[in-house]
């Protein structure tokens, strides 16, 4: 029997399905398009833009925004055009797309999990992640962006795995997976500060800066591998986010749907993993974003279940906010991303837990 608070979670749902308006699709299928959330994420994407503008416009080295439209026309002196299209504009862009993907990830966790502390990082995948990173780092010194890449999806897919593991007799799901992967995320975290302690010197030094989550040394390079990744990814959003909409149901109402409950959450799991280990290759891990963008998303956009679409925006524009105030605090020496994203994060938490209680 349901309880009359989920009678309404269903009722809502469905009244906000019924409500949208839908966009055509190749092969006759549509997409829901939900009015204010559509507002809302065009919204953030102008927010994103503007603060864009101004981490590229400002900064240490004097350069207004005519010098930046110079240099973007292809003028500007030399100095001016390293500054600008060398530096500010692939961070800038990078921030985005890094957040992003962290919003993302972090709306894919909590639809899965159905609570809004199942974000990668609470859950331990950003911490696997970064493990497989970190040991890279510690056997490699330096190594590239694609083998990163990989490094750090086979530590996401390990935790992933372990994480399945320990939840599987009591399902994938609420409380289950949000407590499973704190306690292997504190193990793995364990063990990423065993490999630093006995790396070299240098590496361990490499390490350790990489694990903060830091935009510092972005160029072109990382931004290019950024944009592919979620290039491949964030379409498939589009066949994704539907059933998942429907998995938060429960999975007797999903399965009576024609959705199947066990292929989804694996599906999301992938998918989630992805996101978050092309991000964590080329940033390190970032903390907390995933955890609030998309709850934060939600509230603006006023929907019942995770807003996937709004999280993605909010998410970019969260973080480029982060890396502004990264730069600037205090210039001319730069704050690593991952440690202004954890304070906002530490600020979000207290927030929700007085939201919560005027909730209750």
């Amino acid at each position: 029997m349901s309880t009359p608070s989920a009678s309404r979670t269903q009722a809502g749902l469905w009244h906000d399905e019924s409500s949208t308006a839908s966009l055509p699709l190749p092969g006759g299928a549509r997409l829901p398009v939900r009015p204010r959330a559509a507002a809302v994420t065009a919204a953030l994407v102008v927010v994103a833009g503007l603060i864009a503008v101004l981490a590229v416009a400002t900064g240490s080295y004097d350069l207004d925004l005519a010098g930046v439209i110079e240099v973007l026309r292809g003028g500007g002196s030399e100095t001016d055009r390293f500054i600008v299209l060398d530096q500010r504009l692939p961070r800038a862009i990078a921030a985005w797309l890094a957040g992003a993907g962290l919003g993302l990830s972090g709306a894919v966790f909590q639809s899965l999990s159905r609570n809004p502390l199942g974000s990668p990082d609470i859950v331990g995948f950003t911490t696997g992640a970064s493990a497989g990173g970190l040991i890279l780092i510690i056997c490699m010194g330096a190594p590239g962006v694609a083998s990163l890449a990989l490094g750090t999806a086979a530590g996401g897919f390990l935790t992933a795995a372990l994480v399945i593991t320990a939840t599987v007799r009591r399902g994938m799901a609420g409380e289950n997976l949000v407590l499973a992967g704190i306690a292997i995320a504190a193990m793995i975290s364990a063990v990423n500060e065993y490999l630093i302690s006995r790396a070299p010197l240098e590496s361990a030094e490499a390490a350790k800066a990489w694990q903060f989550g830091s935009l510092n040394t972005i160029g072109w390079a990382q931004t290019g591998v950024l944009a592919a990744g979620l290039a491949a990814l964030l379409p498939q959003l589009v066949w994704l986010a539907r059933p998942s909409r429907i998995l938060e149901l429960g999975d007797d109402t999903a399965a009576g749907l024609g959705v199947r409950p066990g292929r989804q959450r694996l599906a999301m799991l992938v998918y989630g993993v992805l996101l978050v280990a092309v991000v964590v290759a080329v940033t390190g891990p970032i903390g907390f974003l995933a955890l609030a963008a998309p709850q934060l998303a939600r509230r603006l956009a006023g929907t019942p279940g995770i807003a996937f679409w709004p999280a993605v925006a909010m998410g970019g524009a969260l973080l480029g906010a982060a890396d502004l105030l990264a730069q600037r605090l205090l210039a001319p020496f730069q704050i690593p991303v991952g440690l202004v994203s954890s304070a906002i994060g530490g600020l979000y938490l207290l927030w929700l837990l007085g939201f919560s209680r005027q909730d209750a």
